[in-house]
Formats: structure tokens, sequence, C-alpha cells
């Protein structure tokens, strides 16, 4: 990890020193990914197929899991992974259903009254990563505020291991979380396979789901094809801020940015600290821990890209901390609690030492799935909200309009909308 001192960097020495690993404007790689959801759209499962040769080795018999293999995932799981699953899925399911939103109705002036109603999706895609690891965490994330929101129908995508087959820890996940559409497929051809549809896997409207670069790119493209689906927030590789004060502990502060560390090679961690001197601190701790790690070599080339900055006071802190607009905020200062109030873009804040980033990637209740590369700045994280719509419903008396059409009339030929304004003055001069 790189060290700076924020004070000696002008404004273009810190966007530099701020910047993302540029995975996401790999030039080749969108036109991949094009060339990818081109062939999805045009040849359906056997591209499919074709992708999942190609990218995961293996082609699973069927691109759909049988429901049958769902439940017994879940059957075989030990007592234990099932009583950690259900834990978080109480948290979640706690913290998302007191999402749930109200039907909001007024009236707006004598005969005029507005209402808001919420409506769920009529289908989602849930995309689950599996890649280097089985992401059991963001199936529940996904699968169990779909089922709050009452979404119509949910379909999983996730990549297949070499076996040709998807872990059976993620498939335990699905059968508790009470989903039974799942498709062994992944990457962007995945993700196209959700945007067009193919013989199999069924259109969606939109599409949920972290994921690696290929991913997330596929998401942005797919999203901004006319009549596509929408997607939940842009998010990419993984990325942790820590803040820390000279009394926080290392060894904490070192830990939750090699959990973040450990997930990509082109995740990015980065740490703000009050001195040099626990900036030393702390960089030995993170090399000490480091090397124990299994997935030491991805959380080393994900360190490359890491950086340690020197804020000796709390502006400059709260200054990189918006000005970068972290996925996962960690504050392990004094005064954090003052300071949550004064962050301003991040998709997910830990407060105290107490609060390692872990638990809300698990089981604390909040929703893991958040926006990277910055869009903390203008996405939220994925919520309940995420899975549903909100209709408009206008009702109008006779004296609703008499007291209304006026002012819309004036309106209307203020923009030169002559049947708009007919639509209004048609009604008033009449005598029913």
């Amino acid at each position: 990890m790189q060290s700076y001192v924020w004070s000696d960097l002008d404004m273009s020495a810190r966007e530099i020193a701020l910047a993302r690993p540029n995975a996401m404007l790999d030039d080749s790689l969108i036109t991949s990914v094009k060339d990818i959801m081109a062939g999805v759209r045009l040849r359906g499962d056997d591209a499919l197929r074709d992708y999942t040769a190609k990218f995961d080795g293996a082609v699973p018999a069927d691109l759909r899991v049988p429901i049958d293999d769902l439940a017994a995932a879940w059957n075989d799981l030990n007592a234990g992974d099932k009583i950690a699953m259900q834990t978080a899925e109480a948290n979640i399911t706690a913290f998302h259903t007191a999402q749930m939103p109200a039907v909001i109705e007024m009236e707006v002036m004598p005969g005029v009254t507005c209402r808001r109603e919420p409506r769920a999706l009529d289908s989602a895609g849930l995309y689950v990563p599996g890649g280097t690891a089985p992401l059991v965490s963001t199936m529940m994330m996904l699968a169990l505020p779909a089922r709050i929101a009452g979404v119509g129908r949910s379909v999983v995508t996730t990549p297949p291991g070499k076996d040709g087959k998807i872990n059976s820890k993620v498939l335990a996940a699905a059968y508790m979380c009470g989903i039974d559409e799942v498709y062994a497929v992944g990457g962007a051809q995945a993700i196209a396979a959700l945007a067009y549809g193919t013989q199999t896997i069924p259109k969606v409207a939109k599409i949920f789901g972290p994921g690696n670069a290929w991913v997330a790119t596929a998401k942005s493209l797919a999203a901004q094809e006319p009549g596509g689906p929408a997607i939940d927030l842009p998010a990419g590789p993984s990325e942790a801020m820590v803040c820390a004060d000279d009394d926080a502990n290392p060894v904490f502060v070192a830990a939750d940015l090699l959990s973040q560390a450990e997930h990509d090679k082109v995740a990015q961690v980065i740490s703000i600290v009050k001195s040099k001197t626990y900036a030393d601190k702390l960089l030995k701790e993170i090399e000490r821990q480091v090397s124990t790690l299994p997935r030491v070599r991805i959380a080393r080339e994900s360190l490359k890209s890491g950086r340690v900055f020197i804020a000796p006071d709390d502006v400059a802190m709260l200054d990189i901390i918006n000005a970068y607009a972290p996925e996962h905020l960690i504050l392990q200062t004094e005064n954090a609690d003052a300071l949550v109030k004064d962050v301003r873009n991040a998709g997910s804040v830990f407060v105290g030492a107490w609060t390692p980033e872990s638990v809300g990637d698990y089981a604390s209740g909040t929703n893991h799935t958040l926006p990277t590369y910055g869009a903390a700045r203008a996405y939220s994280g994925v919520t309940l909200e995420s899975f549903m719509t909100y209709m408009s419903v206008q009702t109008l008396t006779r004296e609703g309009l008499e007291n209304l059409g006026p002012s819309v009339e004036r309106l209307a030929d203020m923009e030169g909308l002559e049947a708009h304004r007919r639509a209004v003055s048609l009604r008033l001069e009449s005598k029913e």
C-alpha cells in the first residue's frame, strides 16, 4: 500500500491518489462484453453453454437446477451452518420488513386527492457471484428482500464450478429463502440472459446483484438499451475505507482492510489515519496478517492499489471520505458517532471498534449489495424499495376540477398545448 500525507497533495495529486483501479474502463473489456451479449441475444441457450464452457470450464447437464437439488442441499447442510444462515435470515428479514412503505394519501386542495401506492416488481433477476468464493450471503441479501416485497418471479443465476455444479451451500441458501428458480450460468452471459431472455431463462424487469468488472459492465450496457431492464445500482469490485485515530487497534484496522482485499485482485482498500507513526504500525500489521491468509495472492494483488492517507484532523478525513464515496466505510475513531452525521457519500457505514465490516456482509441485517466506484454519491445500496415501484393515483370531484382547472388551463396555454386545455375546459363547460 502506498502512503500519502493529504496536506502535501494538490488537487490534481489528490484525484490521482484516490483513483480506482481502471478495470471498469478497459475498452477491450467493454468490447468483449458487448460481443458476449450479442451472442446470447442471437443464439440463446447455445451461446450460454458455449460461454460457460469457455469461462467456467464445464457445462451443466441442465441450465436450470432441479428443485429437488435445492431441498437436498438444505437437508444435507450441517446444523451449525443452518443456524448461522437462519440467524442472518432473521436479521435481514427484520430490517427489510421494517422498510415496507405505506400508502400516502392526502387531499391537496378541496376535491383533489392524491395517493402514492407501492407495487412489487413482476420479476427480478438475482445475480449471485461464484468464481473464487460461493457467496451464500449475496443469495440472502437479494432473495429475502425480493420475497418480502412480494416480487412475482425471482430468477437466480450463479456460475457453476468446474464440475458443472453450483456450490451446495448456495443452493441451500436459495432453498431457505424460498427460491425455486436457479440457473447455472454466470458472468456477462448471465446478465445478457436475464436482459433478453433465452429458451430457458426468462427475461426480467430488473437485474440485481454485485459482480466483477464483466458483470458490472454487462449490467450497465443492458440498462442503456431501449426497453432493457432496470438495474439496482452500479456494483463492481469491492472496496473499503477504514478511518482510524492513534488509539485504534491496528489489528482490527488491518483485519477490516484485508476482509475486502481478499475479495478480488481489483478490489481497493484505503485507510485514513492521523499520524505517520500509526501508518507505519498499520502497514506492519497488514503484512503480518496477509501472509497467513489462504487467499494471500489475491489480497496482495489488491493491496498494490491500496492507499494510506495521513490526515491529522477530522475535516481532512471527511474531505477524503466524501470525495472517494466508499462502498464500505469503517470508522474506528473515538468520535465515530459524531463523524457519521458529516458523512455524505458512503454505501454502508460501520461505527466503532466492535463493528467489523464483516457483520454487514453477512448478518447484521443491512444489505451488502452496495454502490462502488464512487456511485455512492448518487446511489443507495439495495433496500426493500429497490424491489418495488411507486404508482401515483389522483381523484378529482367536480368541485375539485372547478378549484384546480383554471390553473391547469392557464399552464396549458403557457405551453401552447390546446388539447390539454380543452380536456379541462370541456368538462367545466359540461352540464353533466
